[in-house]
């Protein structure tokens, strides 16, 4: 079997910075960490994208920037802005998600992701109107790994 290509979102990135006294969000970061683990042990692949390092740019905590950034050298594909993910970009806005997320996903979409991994909460609500990408949690991510899908 051949490795799964997974895209990262920003929000995905940035979890392991976030309040963790939060039980929800102290899960989401160690499986997110479980997945940098694999991305490291290259278990998986990482997608990058041009609308990553645009978010990741605006970040005004210089440590969590440099320590995001880092994983752009690890990434198997890096995706380049261009008409196809701009009108791919458009469509999926039209269906209510907003410009930035939207890049996301036309991003992964562009390079046939596996799974769009995110702990955004307005783009999971939304996922079913992606029909050609399955867009997860980093937990359900895990749990799919594990060979137990039960986020169905």
């Amino acid at each position: 079997m051949s490795k799964l290509y997974i895209y990262l979102d920003n929000c995905c990135f940035n979890r392991p910075f976030d309040d963790q006294s939060y039980l929800s969000i102290f899960l989401e970061t160690y499986a997110k960490l479980a997945i940098q683990d694999l991305i490291n042990e290259n278990e998986i692949n990482l997608i990058w994208s041009f609308i990553l390092d645009y978010e990741n740019n605006a970040n005004p905590d210089e440590i969590v920037k440099q320590e995001i950034s880092g994983w752009r050298n690890k990434a198997h594909k890096i995706v380049n802005k261009n008409s196809t993910i701009l009108e791919t970009a458009q469509r999926i806005k039209d269906t209510g998600f907003g410009n930035k997320d939207a890049l996301h996903i036309a991003s992964s979409i562009e390079v046939n992701a596996d799974y769009f991994i995110t702990v955004d909460k307005g783009i999971l609500k939304k996922r079913n109107f992606i029909k050609n990408l399955k867009i997860v949690n980093p937990i359900d991510f895990i749990t799919i790994l594990e060979g137990r899908d039960d986020t169905d």
